[in-house]
């Protein structure tokens, strides 16, 4: 059952996809996109019509989409994978959505005998692509134990954060609402050094190199003052995880500061119509 599936093959699941067929692992895909297939095609995998048929034969599927939405149409929708998947497969959560719906799709599975493991990711394409970023898993020991292998080749930065599906997403939730504010802050610290007047790459390498460094400052403040949105993650991303953040916080009774206001920032610079621009458009947007 050394074959996988993954459903969802865009920046984050294309670069898993890679990786694994780096190990010589078979990888069925799917993807509502076929140029996605066909570049993963040409690297080995075997492109699939719809997530079922990537679920068939595989020990595990590997969802890579966006949100609760797509993931219960990739599960339970008419061509879905829950209906052909049988006791003993399981299912990699890697979407950041709310833990109440990890509970629920976990539960639904779990009716099936299928595993459910609470996987969100974190770190980028770059790092998927080469095994670096994290993984938040909360599962079951024995879960963990069958899937061990292709885990550990997604990932060298494996959290066992919890053996309940749900508390992965709530310690992605809690590490990308930081994400969110200290992007917005470092947005905010750059266009104000532009408008004072600063070279905007010197500011940038004084940063990194004293109290104000962060990863995702570095990382987006380079591609920012050079004028690149290409989007590797959508403002929309981090307008929905924020927005998930400070909803998961309200039901725990946590009423933070920064957290709505990050993601006010973040639904103003999508209402402003940069939307599908990198979320380093944050600082295109406070520069104006």
């Amino acid at each position: 059952m050394r074959r996988v599936a993954i459903v969802g093959v865009g920046n984050m699941g294309g670069a898993i996809a890679q990786r694994i067929l780096d190990q010589r692992w078979p990888v069925q895909v799917f993807d509502i996109d076929p140029a996605k297939m066909a570049a993963l095609k040409a690297l080995g995998a075997t492109p699939r019509d719809d997530a079922a048929q990537a679920a068939i034969g595989c020990g595990v599927l590997i969802v890579c989409v966006v949100d609760a939405a797509q993931t219960e149409e990739v599960l339970f929708g008419p061509k879905g994978a829950a209906q052909v998947m049988r006791a003993g497969q399981a299912v990699l959560l890697c979407p950041t959505i709310s833990p109440t719906d990890v509970e629920g799709f976990a539960r639904r599975l779990g009716e099936l005998g299928v595993s459910a493991i609470d996987a969100p990711m974190s770190g980028g394409p770059a790092r998927a692509r080469d095994g670096s970023m994290s993984l938040m898993v909360a599962c079951d020991d024995a879960a963990f134990e069958r899937q061990r292998a292709v885990i550990e080749i997604m990932s060298n930065k494996v959290f066992r954060v919890g053996s309940k599906p749900g508390d992965g997403a709530r310690t992605k939730l809690v590490n990308n609402l930081l994400a969110g504010i200290n992007l917005a802050g470092a947005a905010e610290a750059m266009a104000m050094a532009r408008r004072m007047g600063l070279d905007l790459a010197r500011t940038l390498d004084v940063i990194e190199q004293s109290s104000g460094q962060s990863w995702i400052a570095t990382d987006r403040m380079r591609r920012a003052i050079a004028g690149d949105y290409e989007p590797r993650a959508h403002v929309t991303l981090l307008q929905k995880d924020t927005r998930l953040a400070v909803e998961a916080a309200r039901q725990a009774g946590f009423e933070g500061p920064l957290g709505p206001a990050a993601h006010a920032l973040f639904a103003r610079a999508a209402d402003a119509g940069f939307a599908d621009l990198d979320d380093a458009a944050l600082f295109r947007l406070l520069s104006q």
